[in-house]
């Protein structure tokens, strides 16, 4: 559901601040992700690439991994921006990355211009494979 800000103005800030620290010298797309923790705790993240391509790092995992670092584990939403007026979604391995920690969280993909859409996890990864796939 396409919606606006309201309630998600710091997410969008930090979002868009993380991608303007982005290093994409090789595809020229900056994203940055911010996500609020359980606590309320905002963490954002942007893409870093590298020369060797699968070596680089999403925004989404970034700001899981500050998420991490602080000492938190829930996601309760995440937010994420991309250049041009369209909206990204996470790639897959960010979706699984976002289910590990956020199974029920909501993931809201943003423009620019701050024109918001808003998702269930599940409606982008149905029947995940999380932590809850492991036990016997």
């Amino acid at each position: 559901m396409v919606s606006d800000m309201s309630g998600l103005e710091d997410l969008f800030a930090a979002a868009l601040a993380a991608r303007q620290r982005a290093y994409a010298p090789y595809s020229r797309f900056p994203v940055g992700a911010a996500l609020r923790a359980e606590s309320g705790a905002v963490y954002a993240g942007c893409n870093v690439e590298n020369a060797a391509y699968p070596l680089g790092v999403c925004a989404e995992t970034a700001a899981i991994s500050a998420m991490i670092a602080a000492g938190e584990r829930r996601i309760a939403e995440i937010l994420v921006v991309g250049p041009g007026p369209g909206r990204i979604a996470p790639c897959g391995a960010c979706r699984q990355r976002i289910a590990e920690f956020g199974a029920g969280a909501l993931v809201h993909l943003a423009d620019e211009q701050g024109a918001i859409e808003t998702f269930a996890l599940a409606d982008l990864l149905p029947r995940a494979f999380g932590p809850e796939s492991l036990k016997t």
